[in-house]
């Protein structure tokens, strides 16, 4: 399994459970609540 390295990015979303992350590769990542990571595209 690769290893990511992920640094949240601050959103209004982020006070009804919904995270952003990007890794560095540059792939936006975002989290529902509890569950995984899914990756949304790369910018």
């Amino acid at each position: 399994m690769p290893a990511y390295y992920f640094k949240e990015f601050w959103t209004p979303l982020r006070w009804a459970g919904i995270k952003f992350f990007r890794d560095d590769d540059g792939f936006l990542w975002i989290k529902w609540w509890s569950k995984p990571r899914k990756r949304l595209r790369r910018s």
